[in-house]
């Protein structure tokens, strides 16, 4: 990708709407806005905002980064459906993000990526390890810091340069969920028997 290639990330994989806009190292724009619900409605408006700041228009992008989380459920599907929309309409590649690689991209020494989490846990991923949850109490065990994602805009901004970076063709985002080590796997329902009058 050239030195000036245009780049937008985005998440909304927490209580935030944030994006960044990239023109190959220089930040032309960056936007996070917290907001419990209503990412849905507001994440295009946001990034029209960002577009327009950065005096870019859709077309002029290059390329889309997205955060795929760890995270909210329904705030992931919303950054990742928006992605693969404007990736399939401007003919360019969209890029898939993790919390984790996001975390990596500013993090030194020895650390454990790690995204907070209801109920005293943690998403985890350790060297060489699948992503997991677990009780914050259980990854302090592990002896290493903890790395959380950073600041919203920052969190945007961090996606926005892994995507600079990363192998095109690459695969259509995809939600990152993480089920607890303990979740049951789904049922198969009962089979249905009819009466032999039916």
């Amino acid at each position: 990708m050239g030195s000036d290639a245009l780049v937008l990330g985005f998440d909304t994989s927490a209580a935030h709407c944030a994006a960044a806009l990239l023109s190959g190292d220089r930040v032309l724009c960056l936007r996070a806005e917290e907001m419990g619900r209503g990412q849905a409605e507001r994440l295009m408006p946001l990034l029209e905002e960002v577009l327009a700041e950065g005096g870019a228009r859709w077309g002029d992008l290059n390329r889309i980064g997205t955060g795929v989380g760890p995270g909210n459920f329904t705030g992931i599907r919303i950054s990742v459906s928006a992605a693969r929309g404007l990736a399939l309409a401007l003919d360019i590649p969209a890029v898939g993000v993790s919390s984790f690689d996001a975390i990596g991209l500013e993090a030194t020494g020895a650390y454990l990526p790690a995204v907070a989490a209801p109920r005293e846990q943690v998403y985890i991923r350790p060297d060489g390890e699948e992503p997991k949850l677990v009780p914050i109490a259980e990854a302090e065990k592990l002896g290493l810091p903890l790395a959380l994602p950073p600041a919203p805009e920052e969190l945007a901004l961090a996606i926005a340069r892994v995507a600079a970076r990363a192998d095109v063709p690459a695969p259509a985002p995809a939600p990152l969920y993480i089920r607890p080590a303990d979740a049951a796997p789904p049922r198969e329902a009962p089979p249905v028997i009819l009466d032999d009058d039916t």
